[in-house]
């Protein structure tokens, strides 16, 4: 069954789950470095986390506004990756079990976004057209 009335609503959808994600991974950043909305559950943070939370707030903040949506949002992609295979997946071959479902979502919807652009509301689609963002 098509839905075409939804397929127009594509460039909004995508702007949406950009927004959200974007929102999402920078409350990671927050938690590790600000102790909001909870604190993080590790600390003093060893380097590897600290250099997980800088790519979390820059790229969470860059996913969020539509700035360099695509490098960001790769290098999300990647940083989601390297996480579920460091910390996930040695504690099992589940995503259920090993408490790695957040990474592999964030990491294949930060390949999504990478591959198809920021959609609505962005400052890179606002840049592209030269006009201000609606």
């Amino acid at each position: 069954m098509e839905l075409p009335w939804l397929g127009r609503l594509q460039p909004q959808l995508l702007g949406i789950l950009r927004i959200v994600v974007g929102l999402l991974f920078l409350e990671h950043a927050l938690s590790k470095f600000f102790a909001f909305p909870v604190p993080f559950p590790v600390h003093p943070l060893p380097p590897l986390l600290i250099a997980a939370g800088v790519i979390e707030l820059v790229a969470g903040v860059l996913v969020t506004i539509g700035l360099f949506t695509r490098i960001a949002a790769f290098i999300a992609s990647g940083e989601m990756a390297v996480g579920y295979w460091m910390q996930h997946f040695p504690s099992g071959f589940w995503p259920l079990a090993n408490k790695g479902e957040a990474a592999i979502l964030f990491c294949f919807v930060f390949l999504y976004i990478a591959a198809a652009g920021p959609g609505a509301w962005s400052i890179d689609g606002a840049r592209l057209r030269n006009v201000p963002i609606h």
